[in-house]
């Protein structure tokens, strides 16, 4: 591992020292992150369930490869196949980092997989899937590290501890055929903020990324946009662009940035505003239905129109 992400202040690589969980580390976003915090010093936990797009179990371990690649670059890295949106397996997951390494200073949670239907057309079978694994599988490892560096706090040892969640531009602003994985990419961006606001007093800032990147749930479903170019150009949509924003947040030196979300796609990185109070017109009594259509309508000249939904143009 040739390359450094270094901490200017401190003359020395930006994550070392730290113990690190990346989730669904097994390919594209996660293994990139996996191999950036390894790069910068870290001590990976790579966890991958090691399952298709479809949530189809592989037979191969794409975690065992990866961690296998930090490994014979002289980095230190243990393998988890332990399904994150299980409260057992999200358990043993932190545990396999305590008792590896001896402390947890920062989880990325990363993993996910796409079930895409028109709403009329998703069963629920597909709905629960996909919010299972995006949503409950931020909540459960969250949950669990949390009450670890909660137990830190108290006996005195306060933690630096740092949670990175992964959005989406899906759920921030919607996405046509995308009713699962908006929704639950909503309640990651939702969740981050609670977490932020809770976890704050234990030392543990946590915020959220929405990455654009070249990843199996993207070649297929956005094949033009995500290709890579062949010129040797810069490759716009590779996964490791992501990578570097995800260890700064993830490091100490991301100190006092919490409950933000931000989108990177590319060289680019934007601070995502969220929903804001815009236009309100206050009658100081109860609005009778007739009274609200020039009302809404009047407050909505007032106020920015939204971001347009994915796929609705």
């Amino acid at each position: 591992m040739t390359e450094q992400h270094t901490s200017l202040a401190q003359g020395r690589p930006l994550a070392e020292g730290r113990v690190v969980i990346v989730t669904g580390a097994g390919r594209g976003l996660g293994r990139a992150h996996a191999l950036a915090f390894a790069r910068a010093g870290a001590r990976v936990v790579v966890n991958d369930l090691g399952v298709g797009l479809d949530g189809a179990a592989y037979e191969d371990t794409p975690a065992a490869q990866v961690a296998g690649e930090i490994r014979a670059s002289g980095g230190e890295a243990v393998v988890s196949t332990d399904d994150i949106a299980d409260m057992d397996g999200a358990a043993n997951l932190v545990r396999t980092a305590l008792d590896r390494f001896g402390r947890l200073d920062t989880l990325v949670n990363n993993a996910g997989f796409l079930r895409d239907r028109m709403l009329v057309n998703l069963d629920e079978d597909d709905w629960d899937a996909v919010i299972r694994v995006h949503l409950k599988g931020h909540f459960l490892p969250m949950k669990h590290a949390a009450a670890h560096w909660r137990s830190e706090s108290k006996a005195g040892r306060a933690p630096r501890a740092r949670v990175v969640n992964t959005s989406s531009g899906a759920g921030l602003l919607g996405a046509v055929g995308q009713g699962n994985y908006a929704a639950a990419k909503a309640g990651i961006a939702a969740l981050t903020l609670v977490a932020a606001a809770e976890f704050g007093r234990y030392g543990v800032q946590v915020n959220a990324i929405a990455p654009a990147a070249r990843t199996r749930m993207t070649e297929q479903t956005f094949a033009e946009d995500m290709a890579a170019p062949s010129d040797g150009a810069f490759d716009a949509m590779a996964p490791e662009n992501v990578s570097p924003l995800v260890v700064y947040l993830g490091s100490d030196a991301s100190h006092g940035v919490t409950g933000r979300v931000f989108e990177a796609e590319a060289g680019r990185i934007t601070v995502m505003d969220g929903w804001r109070r815009a236009a309100q017109a206050d009658k100081g009594a109860r609005w009778t239905p007739e009274e609200l259509d020039p009302t809404i309508r009047d407050l909505l000249t007032k106020s920015p129109d939204p971001e347009p939904v994915y796929g609705a143009q």
